[in-house]
């Protein structure tokens, strides 16, 4: 009896034991979207520019990331206070200290450890002051705590760059310019404790303040508000954001702004190398453009005043050449009302300016960059997926004024030329003959004239421009602009099946080669990618394309041809004139934004079991939850919202076509939570990382043998059923009426 006695005292305590352990274990907090998030990803470029681990909440006008050039950077130069662009630029700076031996300069090069990055959050230990920094933001205010080591007296160095700073006791005010030509950034920053002293110094072209601290004050809290309008707006700013000096409960309040964004999309399944590197990417594409609108009020660079915004936010620095093709249609699935907002203040920047769509705009306006006037596409887009709280009359004129008014020769914001009465006339942009010199004034000395890739990306616009004519009943335009949208046939080369550049005299350019040619970038024909990228660049007309390469055949072998095809000469040597053209597979690039879209052209031809191959091998390949896990520029979202679309199974290959063709969802289920409290899910069954690919299809119950599917599919909400397999079904979707539609969709 005591034997049992004993034995069931052993499995009691056993039992309480294990019991124990699953209580500890459920305990444990399961991992939010913001965890997954990994901003160092690709801070390291594998040619160009590197991704930057930028701290900032959603769209918010506050934002900073380490001033250095990618994460091999030896040292940061001061504290960032604030960037005014995507690229580095950055207005003002703090530097922290100890002792008297740093105050003869106004910006401290620091020694860093410990550095840790969040979406919400930055820490660091700075060697040579021996100092403990963390930092958070709002959306247009911020906080830094430092906590000085040893014993030395703590300072504090805030300098301005060509602009002023002024101090009373605890209390700062400061301006900088933007940029030489229009706009100021204004500071207003307070301390917790109070100084003992304040002086201010001019280092050059730097104004500093000098703030001393008593030797007792080891810690040291800031505060601060920034604006384009004023010092006094700045103020408001930060009382309106931050009430006191709890920088912890700012932390958690960004930590909920992250998570309820991201949580837009729940993913499920899946390696957690495959979760970081979609919330990385998602986290990305909230980068930009930045909502400036102040209490009601705004500075637009535009023409440099400051305006009511009439209760809808003013957004800008948006490079829509990188954003239009994925990120834009991203954001009319998962916060449309922000979207429209965009819209509207692309409207609002073309009436402050020209009354033209501008292509890049910025803090300082629009600054011209790249080829296209593809606002054009995001407009039209938003109105074909139901997105309507715009002034379409407004929108269609200023699309218009941008592609007929303006220039179309890259990188420039001059009036019509010659070349563009040419283009009007002949349908095409002209190259110039080899060795011929340039003598058109508006053409750009170092981005050349880029005739093909102008006019592919001018023919693609004059159909979104057709498409908004032919929704105002303007019938004369509709059929004029949809007419035009044709001209891409005008330099298609009927013997080689590429898009080829032709002169003035209709005569293609001889001697030719579509890997090499075309000079730095390829600037001569192309931009940025070699003819091999270009090939493809018809997103408004992909059948009719497949007829002029041959059929359907034909054109499945061009595609494989691409990614067999080498680099001909060393990468040092083909890298040297064309450093965009990264992420190479043979031809492809996956590193550059013009090639995003021609994964997905397998389904066109009826074989999508190739794109889910492809895509699949592309986003090991390339993108990675690692210090080089993106190929190319990543350029604030533009790459990172072509990384959530591949991974949830779909992508926009024609923005302006309310379709999205279908590729190989990564995840076991994604729950996509879109607008009305309306939830498309995502489901794959018979789930295995390598089974990629598409064996059957069910939407909201019915079978679906069509590698394409309408947005108004997603937006009214429903369930997406695969069934995975590791072979591939060659017979899925690969009829002719499977095929997604190009041009129009037929009723």
């Amino acid at each position: 009896m005591k034997n049992k006695r004993f034995i069931l005292s052993v499995i009691l305590v056993a039992a309480i034991f294990i019991l124990g352990l699953l209580g500890g274990c459920s305990a444990v907090k399961e991992k939010e979207p913001v965890d997954y998030v990994n901003p160092y990803m690709g801070n390291i470029s594998h040619l160009l520019v590197p991704t930057y681990p930028t701290v900032h909440l959603p769209n918010g006008m506050m934002r900073i990331h380490p001033l250095r050039k990618d994460y091999t950077g030896n040292k940061v130069k001061g504290l960032p206070v604030f960037l005014t662009g995507h690229r580095a630029n950055h207005a003002f700076s703090m530097s922290p200290s100890q002792g008297e031996s740093s105050l003869s300069q106004p910006v401290i090069n620091y020694d860093y450890d410990n550095e840790k990055i969040t979406p919400y959050s930055y820490r660091a230990y700075l060697d040579n002051v021996s100092t403990d920094i963390y930092y958070v933001p709002s959306y247009q205010s911020a906080m830094y705590k430092f906590e000085y080591e040893g014993e030395g007296t703590p300072c504090l160095i805030i300098s301005s760059e060509k602009g002023e700073v002024a101090v009373q006791n605890n209390s700062v005010s400061a301006w900088q310019p933007i940029s030489d030509s229009i706009g100021k950034v204004y500071l207003y920053l307070e301390t917790d404790c109070a100084p003992v002293d304040n002086t201010v110094k001019e280092f050059g072209d730097y104004r500093s303040l000098i703030m001393q601290f008593k030797t007792s004050d080891r810690e040291i809290k800031v505060r601060y508000g920034i604006s384009l309008i004023s010092v006094e707006q700045a103020k408001r700013n930060l009382r309106r954001e931050i009430v006191n000096y709890d920088i912890d409960s700012l932390a958690v309040s960004g930590r909920d702004a992250w998570n309820e964004v991201l949580g837009k999309i729940e993913v499920k399944g899946s390696p957690e190398e495959d979760k970081a590197v979609f919330y990385t990417s998602l986290y990305r594409v909230y980068e930009r453009p930045v909502n400036i609108s102040e209490d009601g009020k705004y500075f637009s660079g535009f023409d440099g005043q400051v305006h009511e915004d009439n209760g809808i936010p003013f957004y800008t620095d948006d490079w829509i050449w990188d954003t239009y093709r994925a990120t834009h249609p991203l954001r009319v699935i998962i916060d449309s009302k922000k979207e429209i907002d965009i819209v509207n203040s692309l409207v609002r920047m073309a009436e402050q300016n020209d009354d033209a769509m501008p292509t890049f705009p910025d803090f300082t306006g629009d600054t011209h960059r790249m080829n296209g006037n593809h606002g054009v596409a995001v407009v039209l887009d938003c109105y074909e997926k139901g997105l309507r709280n715009f002034d379409l009359g407004k929108a269609y004129e200023v699309c218009k004024n941008a592609i007929t008014e303006k220039t179309l020769a890259p990188w420039s914001d001059k009036k019509v030329g010659n070349l563009d009465k040419f283009f009007e006339e002949n349908g095409y942009f002209p190259a110039l003959d080899n060795g011929e010199e340039e003598t058109v004034p508006e053409v750009h000395g170092f981005e050349r004239r880029q005739p093909v890739a102008v006019t592919l990306g001018t023919v693609y616009d004059e159909w979104c421009l057709g498409n908004l004519a032919r929704h105002m009943g303007n019938d004369k335009d509709a059929a004029y602009f949809l007419d035009r949208s044709y001209n891409y046939r005008k330099v298609f080369h009927p013997n080689t099946k590429f898009f080829h550049p032709k002169n003035s005299n209709g005569d293609f350019i001889e001697p030719f080669d579509y890997r090499y040619s075309g000079g730095l970038g390829a600037r001569g024909a192309y931009c940025e990618n070699n003819g091999w990228i270009y090939r493809w660049d018809v997103p408004h007309n992909i059948n009719d394309l497949i007829m002029m390469m041959g059929g359907r055949e034909s054109f499945i072998g061009e595609l494989e041809k691409m990614y067999d095809t080498p680099l001909g000469k060393a990468k040092y040597k083909f890298y040297t004139e064309l450093p965009d053209h990264t992420g190479n597979v043979g031809m492809f690039s996956m590193g550059n934004e013009p090639a995003f879209h021609i994964p997905y052209l397998y389904n066109y031809a009826g074989e999508p079991w190739r794109t889910q191959k492809r895509i699949r091998s592309l986003l090991t390949q390339w993108f990675r939850d690692d210090l080089m896990g993106m190929p190319g520029d990543e350029d604030g979202g533009g790459m990172s919202a072509f990384v959530v679309f591949s991974q949830l199974g779909f992508y926009p290959v024609t923005p302006g076509l309310p379709i999205y063709v279908i590729g190989s969802p990564v995840f076991k289920e994604a729950v996509l939570h879109v607008d009305n409290n309306k939830v498309f899910r995502i489901i794959c069954r018979n789930y295995a990382s390598e089974n990629k690919y598409i064996q059957s299809v069910r939407l909201n119950g019915k079978e679906w043998n069509k590698s394409w599917f309408h947005h108004d599919d997603l937006a009214q909400g429903g369930e997406f059923e695969f069934i995975m397999g590791k072979r591939p079904n060659k017979q899925w979707a690969s009829a002719v009426d499977a095929i997604p539609p190009s041009f129009e969709i037929k009723n």
